[in-house]
């Protein structure tokens, strides 16, 4: 693997593992773990590394930072101009702070691995494309780093059941950027479908974008300053650049990877990531998930989920990001900024401190960093990052075969179908592979 320079990277997975292990018998616990509130000392801020330093973690920055529970420490990307602009904003902020006079700076490198080595830096944030997640992420859990990872959590199944492992088995705090969570619209649908205020639910309208399609965008004129080869990771099969992937730092635009199924899973899991998600909540099935997905057909105008008691729930690509509970008395709907009832008076209504509640989160980073010190599991910890983005791997996969499929949500597998299960994992560079 070459790093940025294109030089030789000195920490091979093996090796990275093994001074990982030795870092972290000696690492003393930080004082931001004994807990604490108000004033949080300059020694006492939590420390993190930022992996990927696209244009939502621009973002990103900006909310960690916002808390003044952190200093960022250091970042990677592999995209150098995108590089250096990050730290030169994250330095500018740190200057500014008196009270962190002493902060040495934001180091850069081309190689993740580098910040994973590093004992002073506490949780990595991981904003890179979704065929990247799972590889970081073990890595980072195995070098005793915190983590809070972008949705969707991960491109395969398979893979984000292996986030879930290697984060429960090394003890990390994981939080999924799945914000809506921490959102107080989306918590207030979610407690008036479990409190019954709707009465039975019947389905879920979820609006979200189409699967993926395959890469099909031509070759352009590589930019010197990025390393393609590092870009594509994991692949097994080499795409060509093109600036769609991976816009430079003069385009407006989001990338559009998110469109194609070799690095992500469409507007299933893009924006899916986010509404499933609140279904998923709202229908107390974070540890669970549907046991049948049907692909549109002519009893089927939208591809429909089937939960095992009974509930449906219906991809509607046409519409607004966001959804609908359909229950026996009325209808929440849900989107972003605001909740639509029937009856119109419970968007408003006050839930009873004796009713049913859900994780009550007001800030989705604060709650991340204060489950660090806590050592607590967080609003969107990574087994509800896996449960939510396996449903919308599961439909991808449905529309993929296009025939009805049967989920077994506990074993994680389709019952009797060899092609839909294969489709739950892919092949991974060896030097990347997490299953």
């Amino acid at each position: 693997m070459k790093k940025e320079d294109g030089t030789d990277s000195a920490i091979s997975r093996r090796k990275f593992i093994e001074k990982a292990a030795i870092l972290s018998a000696f690492t003393i616990v930080p004082r931001f773990v004994l807990g604490g509130t108000g004033y949080t000392p300059p020694s006492d801020l939590i420390t993190l590394g930022f992996i990927g330093t696209g244009k939502q973690a621009f973002g990103l920055k900006g909310s960690f930072l916002d808390t003044n529970e952190i200093k960022i420490l250091a970042a990677a990307d592999v995209y150098s101009s995108k590089l250096q602009q990050f730290a030169l904003e994250v330095n500018q902020y740190h200057a500014a702070k008196a009270a962190q006079s002493q902060y040495a700076g934001c180091t850069t490198t081309g190689d993740f691995r580098d910040i994973l080595s590093r004992k002073d830096i506490d949780a990595v944030v991981i904003a890179v494309p979704d065929h990247w997640h799972a590889a970081i992420a073990v890595l980072a859990a195995e070098a005793g780093k915190d983590i809070y990872c972008e949705k969707p959590l991960s491109l395969t199944i398979k893979e984000g059941r292996a986030m879930v492992a290697a984060a429960r088995k090394h003890k990390r705090v994981f939080q999924t950027g799945s914000m809506q969570r921490s959102w107080p619209e989306f918590r207030q649908a979610a407690e008036l479908v479990r409190n019954g205020y709707i009465g039975d639910i019947k389905t879920v309208k979820v609006n979200v974008g189409p699967p993926p399609i395959p890469y099909n965008l031509p070759a352009e004129q590589m930019p010197a300053d990025l390393n393609w080869d590092f870009w594509l990771g994991p692949n097994t099969t080499s795409q060509v650049y093109n600036h769609n992937l991976a816009p430079g730092l003069k385009d407006e635009f989001w990338a559009h990877w998110r469109n194609y199924k070799e690095f992500g899973g469409g507007g299933m899991t893009d924006w899916g990531a986010h509404m499933f998600d609140i279904a998923q909540w709202g229908l107390d099935m974070d540890g669970s998930g549907p046991v049948m997905v049907t692909p549109p057909d002519k009893d089927h105008p939208f591809l429909t989920y089937q939960y095992a008691n009974g509930i449906t729930m219906t991809h509607e690509p046409e519409g607004n990001q966001g959804l609908t509970f359909v229950g026996t008395k009325g209808e929440v709907h849900v989107v972003r900024g605001k909740i639509e009832t029937t009856l119109a008076s419970l968007a408003t209504q006050v839930i009873g401190d004796n009713e049913k509640h859900v994780y009550k989160s007001a800030d989705h980073y604060k709650d991340f960093l204060q489950a660090m010190r806590n050592r607590t599991k967080p609003v969107a910890d990574v087994e509800i990052g896996h449960r939510t983005a396996t449903v919308c791997n599961i439909g991808n996969i449905a529309y993929a075969l296009n025939r009805p499929l049967q989920w077994d949500p506990h074993k994680e597998e389709f019952k009797n179908d060899e092609d839909a299960n294969k489709l739950t994992g892919r092949e991974m560079k060896k030097e990347w592979a997490v299953i």
